[in-house]
């Protein structure tokens, strides 16, 4: 996700033309000598963030939001994070050229939304591929809709309405053999904090009305078994519980390892893996679990913080071996103006994931 800090600021440009030719980067080698970042943008022609990677067709796909500046007022609730549009990226192999398929998907061609189009997902299901994306409605409240198409790159058609059952933000697709789930959720500027029982409280309004005490549970991400049509939910969405150490939830509290935004899941040697940011402590944690619905167990970090205040990711297998995709400001110097990019990942024999520094 883009968050809710009055310093933040992330557009989506609406004025490029769905006729733009495709843009190319030649990922180059991170230089040991000339920059203090471990690893490489993966795009510099425009600003993107929040990348959810996938393999489809063979290639690397990536679905990130597009930064640009923005005249729209900074707030807490991140109202200047205005996006309007979504680019899909390819890359045959890690290191290769990295191709910009141009506007996917715009705000205005979503009936339901009003504003914001934040950090999106992908999945493929029998050849069909969808976009699982975030917005707030007329009534400024986030819900997730989804936009189908015949290709990964898109363009994509959103259906009319959002996707019943949703709320929040930061939807990411995961697929375990025939089965797919949709999770969620974010506190501040995505507001999972108005919502008691999965009902908006009337009357909450801002970053932390509804946050939990330090020392109770902390708010957590959602799950739900995606339908056979890939466009609804199967299912009433279920808390996704992050324990820690003692077995116990995670408290509102403990913000090196409670849960913020940008929910994402992997499988490996059988074990399911829940990672997301911390927000304002600006790690990429991770926990384990037998199963997607969890609970999970909190192991440690993924990343480390990177240069600019959020963090937000997605762990992809390609060909044998595991990648991170990130983003940070290297080629802006300003939180708001991000930039993606990824590094290999390694788990480790006991199962653990080697934490990635993004610095050298």
């Amino acid at each position: 996700m883009r968050q809710s800090i009055p310093y933040l600021s992330l557009l989506i440009f609406a004025g490029i033309a769905c006729t733009q030719p495709k843009e190319t980067t030649e990922v180059p080698k991170a230089d040991t000598t000339a920059t203090k970042f471990a690893h490489a943008p993966l795009v510099k022609h425009i600003y993107t963030a929040d990348p959810s990677a996938h393999v489809f067709e063979g290639k690397i796909f990536i679905y990130p939001s597009h930064d640009i500046e923005s005249d729209v007022a900074q707030d807490d609730m991140g109202s200047h994070f205005d996006m309007k549009d979504y680019h899909v990226f390819s890359m045959e192999s890690p290191g290769g050229t990295v191709t910009d398929h141009g506007v996917a998907l715009k705000l205005e061609d979503v009936p339901w939304a009003g504003r914001q189009l934040w950090a999106p997902d992908a999945a493929e299901k029998d050849g069909k591929y969808y976009l699982y994306f975030p917005a707030k409605d007329k009534q400024d409240i986030f819900k997730i809709g989804v936009a189908v198409s015949d290709r990964p790159e898109g363009p994509f058609t959103a259906e009319p309405e959002p996707i019943a059952g949703t709320f929040s933000m930061d939807p990411s697709a995961f697929q375990d053999g025939a089965e797919y789930y949709l999770l969620w959720g974010g506190i501040w500027g995505g507001q999972l904090q108005w919502y008691e029982d999965q009902k908006l409280v009337e009357g909450r309004k801002g970053p932390t009305d509804g946050i939990p005490a330090p020392d109770q549970k902390a708010l957590m991400p959602y799950i739900a078994k995606l339908s056979d049509s890939m466009t609804e939910l199967a299912e009433r969405p279920k808390e996704v519980l992050i324990l820690d150490e003692s077995g116990e939830p995670i408290k509102a509290g403990d913000t090196n390892r409670r849960f913020f935004e940008a929910a994402w899941m992997h499988k490996y040697n059988g074990k399911y893996y829940l990672s997301y940011s911390t927000g304002d402590t600006h790690f990429i944690a991770y926990a384990i679990g037998d199963n997607p619905y969890g609970p999970f167990t909190y192991q440690g970090n993924v990343l480390e913080p990177v240069e600019g205040w959020t963090n937000h990711h997605s762990i992809v297998e390609f060909e044998g071996k595991w990648y991170l995709f990130y983003h940070d400001t290297e080629l802006s110097g300003d939180t708001p103006l991000r930039n993606i990019k990824m590094a290999e990942l390694t788990h480790l024999p006991d199962g653990k994931i080697q934490t990635i520094n993004p610095m050298k």
